[in-house]
Parts: C-alpha cells; sequence; structure tokens
C-alpha cells in the first residue's frame, strides 16, 4: 500500500473539480488510441491529473523507450475504477478499509467495493474491448500484482510503477 503521504496528497488533490490544461490534455490525447481516448475522457478530473502525471514521470524515467504503448499504459492504469462508479468518499472509504481488512480479502466479493478493489481486471477488460495493445492492457492488469509476476520489460514496469506510487 502507498505511503499515508502519498495517500493523502492524492485525497487532497482529489477534491479539487480543475481540470488538466489544454497543453496536457493534448499530449495525453495524442498517446491514445481513439477507443482509449474516449475511456480516459470518461475519468473524473482528478483521474485525469493524475494520469497525466504519471505518464509524464514514465517519459522522464524511460525516455525513447516510453513508447506510445507504454504511455498509454500509464494514462490508463486506473479507468477501471470507472466500473465501480464510486466517488472520492466512496474511493477513500475502500482504500482505507482495503489497508485495514486486506485488498485481497475485501475484493473477493461481488459488489462494488469489490469491483473497485479489482479495478485492474476491470481496466484490462475495457482495454481488450477497445483492441488497445498488449503491452497497455498487460500493464492494467498487472500494476497491483506483485514484481515477481509482471510480463512487461522488468526496467519498463519498475518505471510505471515508480510514477504511480500506488
Amino acid at each position: 500500500m502507498a505511503s499515508l503521504t502519498h495517500l493523502a496528497g492524492r485525497f487532497a488533490g482529489s477534491l479539487s473539480t480543475r481540470p488538466p490544461n489544454d497543453t496536457d490534455i493534448g499530449w495525453a490525447e495524442l498517446q491514445l488510441l481513439p477507443g482509449e481516448r474516449l475511456l480516459w475522457h470518461r475519468l473524473p478530473v482528478a483521474d485525469q491529473r493524475h494520469s497525466i502525471a504519471v505518464a509524464r514521470e514514465v517519459k522522464r524515467l524511460l525516455g525513447a523507450e516510453a513508447t506510445r504503448p507504454v504511455l498509454a499504459a500509464a494514462l490508463l492504469h486506473d479507468v477501471g475504477k470507472l466500473a465501480s462508479g464510486y466517488g472520492t468518499m466512496r474511493r477513500v472509504w475502500a482504500t482505507v478499509a482495503a489497508g485495514i481488512v486486506g485488498r485481497d480479502r475485501l475484493s473477493r466479493g461481488s459488489g462494488r467495493l469489490a469491483l473497485y478493489l479489482r479495478h485492474d481486471e476491470a481496466g484490462a477488460d475495457f482495454l481488450a474491448e477497445g483492441d488497445s495493445d498488449p503491452l497497455t492492457i498487460a500493464w492494467t492488469a498487472e500494476h497491483h500484482q506483485p514484481p515477481s509476476t509482471w510480463t512487461l520489460d522488468l526496467r519498463v514496469a519498475s518505471a510505471l510503477k515508480a510514477a504511480d506510487d500506488d
């Protein structure tokens, strides 16, 4: 689980309704396929801002290795959160509950909480339906798994994980 400081910062940022600036939106759109763009625009503005920050950090960490599918993975890794329909306060509650009780235990159910905690699976399904690149789909599915299970190149996966930090 991410540090309490990181999560507090994410919570504070999630309260803002300020959308990303036009330059950042344009840059993000250039990294995405048409179906991915539609999904990305469905994200709440706080998630859009977070995803841009993650993608920009991945670009900084990887340089030329930050290909379009890698940047799309950074931009869309949390897209599965849309499936739960949770807003900010329920997301906070879910994150705290998962930290106390355990993500694995709470994600076994069939309700909205379990769906939120399995957003990696839901996101991978969304992206597979939209014909995303296999790398983009894989990272979305694997971003909460331990490194020993990652299928991506370790340098790329490590950069994606470091940039997200959650």
